[in-house]
């Protein structure tokens, strides 16, 4: 029996069942495993993948959909994964085509890395921002900024939801409201009684992600990763918004050496939605 040629395999929604052959495109493609993030995102999201007739997976991705069940504000793509024998063969601009086809008129966004967009920009994915992934043991020192910062408790999930809302543009409940089991920690920066910026830390292989960060400011910002650098003995790893200059700079000076740099792009909006002087670092590039 003939092997079925690339283009005539079907694309199919993935389960929590696929797990384990995600992981395995990753680690193919030289990737970390990222099994927990994986999992994350196939519950929050949809996965979207092509088996391959000799076992595994040919390629997969993951969307996120912000806003209104049903009527999304904003859809993010990530994990866009093809597997190294099957690469350079239009699968993953299939794949991306099913993908931004499905969506229909919801903008969408991504975190492109050097090697995806060029892809992405034949697709009509534009440009509009970068982010900067930094890495390294936190030192804490320097001159303290006065913000309380403090443990999650359930009572704030509210006011996590309406603030993140705020900055973020669009609804992510059911995003954020997976954080709790998700992340390791979960804090948030108050001022006389009120929330004024929150971020968590998740497990990813030997590192602790920060993200989201969502702060008032840069001293805010500080303060929340600052108190999550004081709660675990894993090196950090975070992806800031490059216009936030102060505090890469800061975060540099306190250990973290840049590892990279993605481009944000967009689909059908000039840019995106929200208050970027508020939204310091994402969840994670792959959900926007």
């Amino acid at each position: 029996m003939s092997t079925p040629s690339l283009a005539a395999l079907p694309i199919r929604r993935l389960t929590h069942r696929d797990l384990t052959a995600c992981a395995d495109l990753s680690e193919d493609r030289g990737w970390p495993r990222e099994e927990h993030k994986w999992g994350f995102l196939l519950a929050a999201g949809k996965g979207y993948g092509i088996d391959d007739p000799q076992g595994g997976l040919v390629a997969a991705c993951v969307t996120t959909e912000y806003g209104p069940w049903g009527n999304p504000d904003l859809g993010a793509i990530g994990m866009v994964l093809v597997a190294e024998r099957h690469a350079r063969q239009g699968v993953g601009r299939r794949l991306m085509r099913h993908v931004v086809s499905i969506m229909g008129t919801t903008p969408l966004t991504l975190h492109a890395t050097p090697n995806g967009r060029p892809l992405y920009e034949e697709l009509g994915f534009k440009v509009t921002g970068r982010a900067e992934m930094l890495r390294g043991r936190f030192t804490p020192g320097g001159s303290e900024t006065g913000v309380l910062t403090r443990a999650a408790t359930a009572e704030d999930l509210p006011a996590i939801l309406r603030l993140d809302e705020e900055v973020f543009g669009a609804d992510r409940t059911p995003l954020i409201t997976r954080l709790p089991a998700f992340a390791d920690q979960l804090r948030v920066a108050e001022e006389s009684g009120r929330i004024i910026g929150y971020t968590a830390a998740w497990p990813n292989m030997d590192t602790h992600v920060v993200g989201p960060l969502v702060a008032r400011d840069t001293a805010t910002a500080q303060a929340l990763i600052t108190s999550l650098a004081a709660h675990t003995d894993r090196p950090l790893r975070t992806d800031i918004d490059v216009r936030h200059e102060e505090l890469l700079a800061w975060a540099k000076a306190r250990g973290l050496a840049s590892v990279a740099f993605n481009a944000v792009m967009t689909y059908g909006i000039t840019d995106l939605p929200g208050d970027w002087t508020r939204r310091f670092a994402p969840l994670t590039v792959a959900a926007g």
